[in-house]
């Protein structure tokens, strides 16, 4: 790996809501991102790690919402007990929950030109980093037949563990991935699949939406083949990130960026409502 990888840098700071628990709401998640890629692309703050755990939460796509039985789809899902949101990105339906870290690598475009790949790279190689000590080969490529599939999905003996994301505003990026730590993948892979069944229901669609194929997903505990937690991940991705810092610190939201989240909460609340309507 070389320096001039946007992974290095003078000053990383961390923000840390792995451990905030059940309460804490994919939704909060979406207008921190908002108003960390606001603080990194004005300058106000250094790049940022930022790592959270939702619980029970199924995220679907702006795509998700155009099914043509999309109410049954979501009923289904409530009825297991999955809290519904609809993202202020791309991307199609993943499940998080208490078994999957999501991480976000909040840059400034401006210092650096930062083109699409370029984030798609950068965490490509972190999480690479992350898993160097588990002595496993890490492919990014589509992996047909998961959930979300996509260019830089990322796969042990093809079987998908991560996905990789990007949100680009005011002059941030926010590369994110969510990876599948313990538990079962292909159970989750499982419940999107019905989902779909459910809410396609044999109609033709515009948009042509995954076949689910449960088999292709797993958790690293299941590829690694040792019982792995989101907190061990958690420690040596804290491990990884100080090999590419010069100093790394912790730091809570300012006044000012406490007054900007309130009003991308309220953004985000309104539109996934809308969505969800």
């Amino acid at each position: 790996m070389t320096n001039d990888s946007i992974l290095f840098q003078p000053k990383w700071r961390i923000i840390d809501q792995s451990t905030l628990g059940p309460s804490f709401d994919a939704l909060q998640s979406f207008a921190m991102d908002d108003t960390l890629c606001n603080s990194a692309g004005s300058g106000d703050s250094p790049p940022i790690m930022r790592s959270w755990v939702h619980h029970n939460t199924i995220v679907l796509g702006i795509q998700d919402t155009r099914l043509p039985f999309f109410d049954e789809g979501v009923r289904y899902l409530k009825e297991l007990g999955y809290r519904v949101i609809v993202r202020n990105s791309g991307g199609l339906a993943v499940v998080l929950d208490a078994g999957v870290l999501n991480l976000s690598l909040v840059f400034a475009e401006k210092q650096q030109q930062i083109d699409i790949d370029t984030g798609y790279e950068a965490m490509v190689d972190f999480v690479q980093h992350i898993l160097a000590p588990y002595n496993v080969t890490i492919e990014d490529r589509e992996i047909v037949g998961s959930y979300c599939p996509g260019r830089y999905d990322l796969s042990i003996n093809g079987r998908k563990f991560a996905g990789i994301s990007q949100r680009r505003l005011r002059g941030g990026v926010a590369v994110q991935v969510y990876l599948c730590v313990d538990g079962s993948g292909s159970e989750r892979a499982s419940v999107i699949q019905e989902f779909y069944k459910r809410a396609v229901n044999g109609e033709p669609t515009k948009f042509t939406y995954p076949e689910i194929v449960p088999e292709t997903m797993a958790s690293l505990s299941e590829l690694i083949g040792e019982e792995l937690t989101v907190s061990d991940l958690m420690m040596q991705t804290l491990k990884t990130l100080k090999t590419y810092a010069d100093s790394m610190t912790t730091e809570h939201l300012s006044i000012s960026e406490l007054s900007l989240y309130d009003y991308n909460y309220q953004r985000v609340f309104t539109r996934n409502e809308k969505a969800l309507a």
